[in-house]
């Protein structure tokens, strides 16, 4: 059964709307780390393993210098990457980041910026994602790419 995210509709791999549970919440929101990063969903393919989210930087989140201090960049890519991957997973799972390699290629200001990120491969256990940040201007702040493995939820 499809299910709607804002305006974007969701398609679960499975035919369900569980795999909306961890990229959203368990309350069907965005988990509180997520809130803080303004991050909204834009659009997500989980028979690609494709995601475009979109997070607001606000001065609160700007260096002495004025710009958008680089773990928020970071925290900002994890959320893109992470919740493209849990998009594809079947009901019961869940993939924590087990690396993250963030490569800042030029000063984010605030503004609303864009993560785009995908699954590049998928194993039985290790997944390997790989995704960019854009800032107002549309052009890429950041990129990353990330190392996730694959845990079967203990409801007991």
């Amino acid at each position: 059964m499809p299910g709607t995210v804002g305006a974007v509709e969701f398609n679960g791999p499975h035919g369900d709307t569980d795999a909306r549970g961890p990229v959203l919440g368990r309350a069907g929101g965005p988990a509180a780390a997520a809130t803080t990063l303004g991050w909204e969903l834009l659009h997500v393919d989980p028979g690609q393993g494709t995601i475009e989210v979109a997070f607001k930087a606000g001065e609160s989140f700007t260096n002495p210098v004025g710009v958008i201090q680089g773990g928020f960049l970071a925290a900002m890519l994890d959320d893109t990457l992470g919740p493209a991957l849990v998009a594809t997973l079947p009901p019961g799972q869940f993939a924590p980041t087990l690396d993250l390699h963030v490569q800042f290629l030029r000063p984010a200001r605030p503004g609303r910026l864009v993560g785009r990120g995908r699954v590049v491969r998928r194993g039985r256990q290790v997944c390997f994602m790989s995704g960019e940040l854009l800032g107002p201007d549309g052009e890429p702040v950041a990129v990353a790419t990330a190392t996730a493995h694959l845990q079967t939820i203990d409801r007991a």
